[in-house]
């Protein structure tokens, strides 16, 4: 170990490490890695530490053009289309097996990408695999026959579902492994051949899901990969090649994605951001709710998007909640995110970073409190260049503020208090409702069947009571500008389906 790294022991565990993929010069087409077609580099930077560790091939639109190309070719006269959706299912439960077997090096390449700590990377292969296995258990709903006699008699007829076709799959770079398996999963049982387009920031670690995918078998050209900035993605969206588009990411992305794949008469599955509510009830066990705080409101460093970042707190408790709140985010260890024991990473991006701040400027110039945090981190240890901020709770935040309004995505909780005279939870709901959001949601209470009825007047997509964890056999989608469609369940199948009936006289 020389003089520098043992000062500096992020920098020794970083150099320690043996991972699949650094600087690389290819892009995955037609079942193999090829030397993309231009010459453009794209560095991959661990946020962590503020270094270049890797780097990855800016495509061009001829690299599209050949990967659409292949795709094309494997869903118009490949077998995959073809098969029968039990054996494409077997398909997925291999690569679900190939997938497990990636797992250290899938966390580590994530971590080094995009600053996500261990302890949340770690579980990423299993939940992938999982993801994997559960589309293959929807074999049998493909292949089931779905024959409809007519209202009034004399004919029925037959539905078919088929593969929608050659499917752009473009991923975000907070969970870039996940988010694109979501799509990547129930696409392939459908029947689809794909091109998978990760973000800038977070290229590498979906190198190992392709892996994983060749290794299970899975013929060529059903499944492609190209890399490049967000130009790259645009080109994909456009391209006359592509049947299906799915995206997750920045509602503003989003919305010119959905613009040209209206324009175009383009099916897309839209997966955008948030600005989640939680509404705690005035009989709500606040040690009960510590103990999922920060998986509910702040997963991933705040960088997730369904988490509920707005805790809505009822007047006769609100000091308790804030004192709860301070505490909880406060007793996260933030730090090197290679440590199995933090809690809290950087931001993912140096733009992030600075976005976050900004962010966190506006709330202390607008009149909020902050209880925790509230500035830029300093970290020693070789995490000196890294694009920290202190995990922040916000206090005496009021609806107009630009932080109870805008998506921050960082570690950042605000806490709102509401009116609950005579345990009245009116307010707490129209205060939820008051965004132009509507992706996830939390209740916390006591008594189930009103914490229920609370649920059901919020207007989002999800809703979790008490805790929050996504279900792969459940819909996940969002309302107004969280997105367009649904992911996960057999809703999520039925996005990469087209439907063709066939009338016949009985």
């Amino acid at each position: 170990m020389t003089a520098a790294t043992h000062d500096a022991p992020a920098l020794a565990a970083r150099a320690a490490l043996e991972l699949p993929y650094t600087h690389v010069e290819d892009i995955f087409i037609d079942g193999a890695w090829i030397p993309a077609r231009g010459t453009g580099r794209n560095p991959v930077t661990d946020p962590a530490t503020g270094e270049v560790w890797g780097s990855v091939p800016d495509g061009t639109p001829d690299d599209v053009d050949a990967a659409v190309a292949s795709a094309r070719r494997a869903f118009d006269a490949g077998e995959w289309p073809r098969l029968a959706p039990s054996e494409r299912a077997a398909y997925l439960l291999r690569i679900a097996e190939e997938v497990e077997k990636r797992a250290g090096e899938l966390s580590l390449t994530n971590t080094r990408e995009n600053g996500s700590p261990v302890s949340e990377s770690a579980g990423a292969a299993a939940n992938a695999a999982g993801i994997f296995r559960y589309f293959a258990t929807l074999a049998g709903y493909l292949e089931r026959a779905d024959v409809r006699a007519f209202p009034k008699g004399g004919g029925e007829s037959v539905v078919r579902r088929e593969p929608i076709g050659v499917c752009a799959l473009i991923a975000p770079w907070n969970f870039p492994i996940n988010l694109v398996v979501i799509k990547l999963a129930p696409a392939l049982l459908a029947g689809c051949t794909v091109v998978i387009k990760p973000a800038s920031p977070t290229p590498l670690s979906l190198r190992v899901i392709i892996d994983a995918v060749a290794a299970a078998g899975v013929p060529a050209g059903v499944v492609n990969l190209v890399t490049g900035s967000g130009r790259l993605g645009d080109a994909l969206v456009k391209h006359p090649g592509v049947d299906k588009v799915a995206f997750t990411g920045s509602t503003p992305v989003g919305r010119k994605i959905a613009a040209a794949c209206g324009e175009l008469l383009r099916p897309v599955t839209l997966e955008l951001g948030g600005k989640s509510s939680a509404i705690v009830l005035p009989d709500a066990d606040l040690d009960a709710m510590s103990r999922v705080l920060i998986r509910s409101s702040m997963r991933n460093t705040g960088q997730t998007c369904y988490i509920s970042t707005r805790i809505l707190a009822p007047a006769s408790r609100y000091e308790e909640v804030v004192d709860m709140v301070t505490a909880t985010i406060a007793a996260g260890k933030q730090g090197d995110p290679l440590d199995p024991d933090t809690v809290f990473g950087p931001c993912a991006t140096e733009s992030q970073y600075r976005t976050v701040l900004e962010y966190v400027e506006s709330g202390l110039a607008e009149g909020a409190r902050a209880t925790t945090g509230g500035r830029a981190a300093s970290l020693g240890g070789g995490l000196e260049g890294g694009y920290f901020v202190e995990p922040t709770v916000f206090a005496d935040v009021t609806p107009e503020m630009r932080i109870s309004r805008e998506e921050i995505f960082g570690p950042v909780i605000c806490i709102l208090k509401y009116d609950d005279a005579g345990g009245a939870v009116d307010e707490a709901v129209e205060l939820a409702n008051n965004t132009e959001f509507g992706l996830g949601g939390l209740v916390f209470g006591q008594d189930r069947q009103a914490a229920l009825a609370v649920a059901d007047r919020m207007d989002t997509g999800s809703v979790g009571i008490n805790f929050f964890a996504s279900n792969h056999a459940a819909p996940f989608g969002g309302r107004h500008d969280s997105g367009l469609g649904t992911e996960y369940g057999i809703e999520g199948l039925n996005a990469y389906l087209s439907y063709k009936s066939i009338h016949r006289q009985v």
